[in-house]
């Protein structure tokens, strides 16, 4: 296959761009300033010569607080966005996989959220997220659309790589205890990713890796794993204060992904796990 992958320098684009490359395939990442995804000639300018199979849509905006403060420019590149790539693809004859999110569930849920359960997103960044899907769902038949939550991995601010960074630092931690989710290694989503396109069964799957925490065992956890020994304060996210609401509860459950794939995603702890230990040769 062919695949352009958008958000080149993005967290999750470092892993797929490889994980694409070892399975054969042939990979165009173009920068941003190459390919403005808010800008529909841009985009198809950077990828109509390539003639992909696929458009591998992962640019976005996901400051999620900083959405609630400018969500002008956050509906222009998830919601916008997500069409233009959309649009390009279908231009081009390619079909487009596009990433969204846990955060357009409410978190009322009392059960892993299925694709066929009711989007109701709190904040910005999750109601832009849903108006993405909904365009990629408009403009293109043939398309992907994933949903994963609390990524991790090398090459981008993430919430593992903070907890030991404070730790060794000697700065107080204080993790919020009352959001559940399932963290997602994006070494390991990456791989599915690249199963999903390969499968070639359009439609919308959920991925993330196998299991769920909160935040604070997500980070006690990690401390264990590195052997740092520190404490970690229980907050609530009402004092942590955050400008964009969160859901309480926002795990997925991964069943039509893995029967698409035939492969199961592996527990949040074995991901965080193989992450760590790679953690001397990244840095």
């Amino acid at each position: 296959m062919k695949v352009v992958v958008t958000g080149a320098a993005g967290m999750l684009a470092r892993a797929l761009v490889p994980a694409l490359e070892r399975a054969g395939h042939q990979v165009l990442a173009p920068p941003e300033s190459d390919a403005d995804v808010t800008r529909y000639e841009s985009l198809r300018a950077a990828i109509e010569p390539f003639r992909p199979d696929w458009v591998a849509h992962l640019a976005a905006f996901t400051r999620v607080d900083d959405c609630e403060s400018d969500p002008d420019l956050a509906f222009r590149v998830n919601g916008l966005g997500a069409r233009n790539a959309a649009l390009v693809a279908a231009a081009t004859g390619a079909a487009v996989l596009a990433l969204s999110t846990d955060y357009v569930f409410d978190g009322r849920a009392t059960r892993p959220y299925r694709e066929y359960d009711p989007p109701a997103p709190l904040s910005t960044y999750g109601r832009s997220k849903w108006a993405g899907e909904e365009a990629v769902r408009d403009v293109a038949p043939r398309h992907v659309i994933v949903r994963s939550a609390w990524m991790f991995g090398a090459g981008g601010a993430n919430f593992v790589d903070a907890v030991l960074r404070k730790a060794r630092h000697g700065e107080p931690l204080a993790v919020v205890d009352d959001q559940r989710g399932a963290p997602t290694w994006t070494a390991d989503l990456a791989g599915a990713l690249v199963r999903l396109m390969a499968s070639a069964q359009f439609g919308t799957y959920h991925c993330t890796n196998r299991g769920d925490c909160t935040w604070h065992e997500l980070a006690e956890h990690v401390l264990a794993r590195a052997h740092i020994d520190a404490p970690v304060g229980r907050i609530s996210t009402a004092e942590l204060g955050r400008p964009a609401p969160r859901p309480a509860y926002s795990v997925l459950d991964n069943g039509w992904c893995e029967h698409v794939t035939g492969a199961r995603m592996p527990h949040w702890k074995n991901a965080v796990d193989r992450y760590l230990d790679g953690e001397t040769l990244r840095a």
